[in-house]
């Protein structure tokens, strides 16, 4: 087929599987947003938003998430100082740099210009993860907590006028705010008879967010997730209920929430967007939507409501790792964590699984440990009934599998594209070991960044998998967007069930240029073999193991770093192994080197990498 013709397919392809009625609502809304007006005249909620704690309520003895005492942590990985101690809300944290579009009407404000740079570094202070800190300080006795939550949202507020400014720009970022002042409010007792100003609030918000859901559904992503939740949350307060608003807030809001779950969550329990951060996103959302319903006495979900959000937590539970809460970086993480109130590290998923495991398998994913404070802050007691132990697992609707022998996990990536990829990942590789990450995933580092770099962190140089004639898996059409998704087939799985036999799964895919890569994996308790074969390529092929920062020493035909050992043979001349150096983000804005190992044929053949430890 001519280049132009193949193109020209390959656009109608992605145009197909984006869905006609998504691109209607996509072109729809840019045209919204040329007659768009909401009011940017509305006057600015009038403090307090919370009242002090009551003479009855004793002092929680629960340790309060300790980023915010003294300063900010943003990312959940980024301390900054705090001297003036409310923060600008239109500058850079990191550089100070103030916004220029300050009172410019949001809709008129570009996503990036090369002012404001990543405009997620304006946005994150004010995705308001400080207001559940100060909540849960307020509760544990400190007296000042309560003045200095109210200064912080009035400063907010008068620097950030309805419609006005780069934080009102995403229906997301206002999404978030919402559900953080309603975990404050559950976690102050203050949900029931908020004061004025916190309504106020709400509705500022849910004013915001409401005209524009179309666009967030047709993204068939969190996006939707969280504005309906934000539209839910808003039109069931109950100091809300006399607004003639609220009950189109409600019905909207509840009505998306059931459709998002049912079609952007698999019967797998995988997530539309295919990455473990912003799972949990979606899962801790889901959490606090049945908080919330509970709370209230509100009507439940659907059975698929329930269902969904189950398997959706089986599955962020079989990514999990038991000991250390760590997670493959797989797909795109951009720094989010809702319902901050485990002092926890970033990247220990254990208080969200716990979490929803309370919540919809009713049971204990791990037991007694930190991970439990989270659910004693939103007034909930672990359970006794332990779930039983996960082991491998088949996502044949996300395109993974997980397999464990031993100490070992592995997830192996393979595409099943209903939603469009963030990265081109297919047949990436992870290995955990007793909670060391030996394998490892490049992470996102940053949505705003020159093309090479977002090209090296959503690319296939950045996973452990094979590269064809030096071009990417999937050509990309825009930052967000890749064309000719690929489509892999399971030629042998799932794995055995015993857990004395070795775990075995099979998967191949072929791409849009006619190359193809078969990659068998065979996971013993102390030995992992991978199998590649390649074909199809017309220069070269290069298989990459991206490595633990460790002290590894390369000898002709093997790898090895304290009692790990990887050894590489072909039946098709290795023209090149060599240690490079690579990039990785375990977080949001964190640009780490590691090695990688690259192996390079220049004919079709099999490459076996057997793992030794």
């Amino acid at each position: 087929m001519p280049s132009r013709l193949k193109h020209a397919w390959m656009l109608a392809r992605t145009a197909s599987a984006l869905g006609p009625i998504n691109i209607a609502r996509v072109l729809r809304y840019r045209l919204q947003l040329k007659t768009l007006r909401p009011s940017t005249d509305m006057g600015i909620p009038e403090g307090p938003y919370f009242r002090p704690i009551r003479a009855d309520q004793e002092p929680v003895a629960l340790p309060t998430v300790s980023g915010w005492n003294k300063g900010g942590l943003l990312f959940g990985r980024h301390p900054i100082d705090l001297p003036d101690e409310i923060p600008d809300f239109l500058s850079n944290p990191f550089s100070g740099a103030p916004v220029g579009a300050a009172t410019a009407p949001w809709w008129q404000i570009p996503d990036f210009t090369a002012e404001i740079g990543d405009i997620k570094t304006i946005w994150e202070l004010s995705r308001f993860s400080w207001v559940p800190a100060f909540a849960q300080q307020a509760r544990a006795g400190d007296p000042l907590a309560i003045d200095r939550l109210n200064q912080w949202i009035t400063r907010w507020c008068t620097q950030n006028p309805p419609a006005r400014g780069p934080n009102w720009k995403c229906g997301q970022e206002a999404s978030i705010r919402v559900m953080h002042l309603v975990a404050a409010a559950l976690v102050l007792d203050q949900h029931h008879d908020p004061v004025n100003g916190l309504t106020e609030l709400i509705a500022w918000h849910a004013d915001r967010i409401h005209p524009t859901i179309s666009y967030a559904i047709a993204q068939d992503n969190n996006h939707g997730v969280s504005e309906a939740t934000a539209l839910f949350l808003a039109g069931s307060w109950p100091a809300l209920r006399n607004d003639t608003r609220a009950r189109r807030w409600h019905d909207s809001g509840r009505k998306w929430i059931e459709n998002r779950v049912a079609r952007l969550i698999a019967a797998d329990g995988t997530f539309s967007l295919y990455s473990t951060n912003y799972h949990r996103s979606v899962l801790d959302t889901l959490s606090l939507i049945e908080i919330w319903r509970r709370s209230l006495d509100l009507p439940p979900f659907s059975d698929t409501f329930y269902r969904q959000a189950g398997q959706a937590t089986e599955w962020l539970r079989a990514l999990t790792d038991p000991a250390t809460g760590d997670v493959p970086n797989t797909g795109q993480n951009d720094g989010s964590r809702l319902l901050p109130f485990s002092d926890t590290p970033f990247r220990d998923y254990r208080p969200s699984v716990q979490l929803a495991a309370h919540l919809f398998l009713n049971g204990s994913a791990y037991g007694e440990g930190r991970w439990n404070d989270q659910l004693r802050w939103l007034g909930l007691s672990p359970l006794d009934r332990e779930l039983a132990p996960i082991g491998d697992r088949i996502a044949r609707d996300g395109g993974f599998g997980v397999l464990r022998r031993g100490d070992a996990a592995v997830l192996l990536r393979f595409p099943r594209f209903r939603f469009r990829p963030s990265q081109a990942d297919a047949l990436h590789l992870d290995l955990t070991i007793a909670g060391e990450n030996w394998l490892r995933d490049g992470g996102s580092f940053s949505y705003a960044l020159d093309p090479a770099l977002i090209d090296y962190f959503g690319g296939v140089r950045s996973h452990n998998t094979v590269q064809f004639d030096d071009r990417d898996q999937m050509p990309r059409l825009s930052r967000f967007l890749y064309g000719a998704w690929l489509h892999g087939d399971i030629l042998s799985g799932p794995p055995a069930t015993a857990s004395n036999e070795d775990a075995h799964l099979a998967v191949r895919y072929r791409d849009w240029m006619g190359a193809s890569h078969t990659r068998a994996v065979t996971l013993a308790a102390n030995e992992l073999e991978v199998v590649d074969n390649v074909a199809g390529f017309t220069q070269r092929a290069v298989l990459r193991w991206r490595l633990a920062p460790r002290a590894w020493q390369l000898a002709p035909d093997e790898i090895a770093c304290d009692d790990m050992r990887l050894t590489i043979a072909s039946d098709s001349p290795i023209t090149r192994m060599e240690i490079v150096e690579g990039l990785e983000s375990r977080h949001y804005l964190e640009k780490t080197a590691l090695p990688v190992l690259e192996i390079e044929v220049r004919r079709p053949g099999r490459i076996v990498s057997r793992f030794a430890w």
